[in-house]
């Protein structure tokens, strides 16, 4: 049973050791939203991001749960960190020297995880340093300045402690991956945007008591999220299953193979990457454009609104880019065919070598078209109904699907721990178990 499930969690001295070691460090990430940089009024600065609920500024303050808002150590939160990244697989790509390192194991992967640290702090620098010129600029509705003595002095104390900030929270994402459940930038994320539904659950009942939400629209609103949350459990469990045959051999005088099984492939390969990237391409430029008083900046931040024709257009492209980069890096189906030729395995009617591999490729090209349209939907359609119904917060599909598919990670990784201990996982015996996203 669930309550057996949960309960044989405290059974396994270091599975509960990793998941207090996890929340106590998301503890501390949560504490840290709440410490303000130094400078800033805080009454201003809350007079004037009431303004920007529902725009590029309000989605930005989502993912980085809140700190934008009140301007804290965290503002930056962990999205130059996701940048970085994004650079750096895409260099990947086209560097030889990088391909190299990628190839080379754990010493490569550990001097491009380097490269990313080095990137991180560059880019928290640069978008430091125009936030910092921004807030001089800003004002409440009433006039008031956000800064309260600007000048190089209040940039340069802003640029430091926003980008030790991201660094903290890049080191906090690091430590939870390896000492653990896992999925720590993931996990970061997922606390910022769970932390702030008590706030918007509160505020729609109060615009439901002053009447300025319906009853009716509360309860459509309602409905289409525990919609989009059944149709996010569902394409995320959801496989494409190749049969593999293979065949016998004879070792000494025992008899092996000549079993049958399957390779699963998932129709979301990537899982919340994609649309977290395509947030994080879309909003840098953007947030910088809204802070300055430029006509041509203002109309491209104007038209970087969630809801808008443009926005939501990059966003799916952004999205579709990122399913297949992300799957054609971390599933290579010509190593997949190798190593099943190497076992004796084939595809019933498929020659093993190059034609498995083509087939696997295609069949995985087709899956991921459905899965990119499965996350742009689930991204984009909830995000433009919901504005619709003049909700006082950000809470689209993007967070729903970072939500749910963090969670899903996360019982699949606990569950994996106390599989390995032949303990029951979350699912009764008997039942399908939760699948992994990777």
């Amino acid at each position: 049973m669930l309550g057996d499930g949960f309960g044989n969690i405290f059974k396994i001295p270091e599975l509960k050791r990793r998941i207090l070691y996890t929340l106590g460090l998301l503890i501390v990430y949560r504490v840290g939203v709440h410490v303000p940089t130094p400078g800033i009024d805080a009454v201003a600065l809350a007079s004037f991001f009431a303004q920007a609920k529902g725009t590029l500024l309000g989605l930005f303050d989502m993912f980085s749960g809140g700190a934008l808002e009140r301007l804290s150590v965290f503002a930056l939160g962990i999205m130059p960190y996701i940048s970085a990244s994004i650079i750096l697989q895409l260099l990947t790509v086209t560097i030889p020297h990088l391909e190299r390192l990628s190839k080379e194991g754990e010493q490569g992967r550990k001097k491009i995880t380097q490269y990313t640290r080095y990137g991180t702090i560059l880019l928290s620098v640069i978008q430091g340093f125009g936030i910092s010129i921004g807030l001089e600029k800003m004002a409440s509705p009433g006039g008031a300045p956000v800064v309260i003595f600007p000048g190089w002095a209040f940039r340069l104390m802003t640029v430091m402690t926003l980008t030790a900030g991201t660094a903290f929270i890049m080191w906090l994402g690091e430590q939870i991956t390896e000492r653990g459940i896992g999925n720590g930038i993931s996990l970061i994320i997922f606390a910022g945007i769970v932390a702030r539904m008590p706030t918007a659950t509160g505020n729609t009942f109060r615009l439901l008591s002053t009447g300025e939400m319906g009853l009716f629209a509360v309860l459509i609103l309602a409905v289409l999220m525990v919609l989009v949350i059944a149709f996010i459990i569902y394409m995320e469990q959801g496989q494409r299953r190749i049969s593999v045959q293979y065949a016998k051999r004879v070792v000494g005088r025992k008899m092996y193979g000549g079993q049958s099984t399957h390779l699963p492939l998932k129709v979301n390969t990537s899982g919340v990457i994609p649309p977290i990237f395509a947030s994080s391409i879309i909003m840098f430029p953007a947030t910088l454009a809204s802070f300055f008083a430029v006509p041509w900046m203002q109309r491209v931040a104007g038209a970087m609104r969630p809801g808008n024709i443009a926005y939501e257009t990059l966003y799916i492209g952004f999205i579709f880019f990122f399913c297949y980069f992300y799957t054609a890096i971390t599933f290579n189906p010509a190593d997949v065919a190798d190593n099943m030729k190497k076992q004796g395995g084939y595809i019933p009617g498929i020659r093993p070598g190059k034609r498995t591999a083509d087939y696997i490729d295609r069949v995985l090209t087709r899956i991921t078209l459905g899965g990119a349209i499965y996350v742009s939907a689930v991204c984009v359609l909830p995000s433009v109904l919901m504005t619709k119904f003049n909700v006082p917060f950000y809470f689209g599909g993007t967070a729903l699907l970072i939500v749910v598919g963090v969670a899903i990670d996360t019982i699949q990784q606990i569950e994996s721990h106390m599989l390995t201990r032949h303990y029951e996982g979350f699912l009764k015996k008997g039942g399908a178990r939760m699948k992994g996203r990777f």
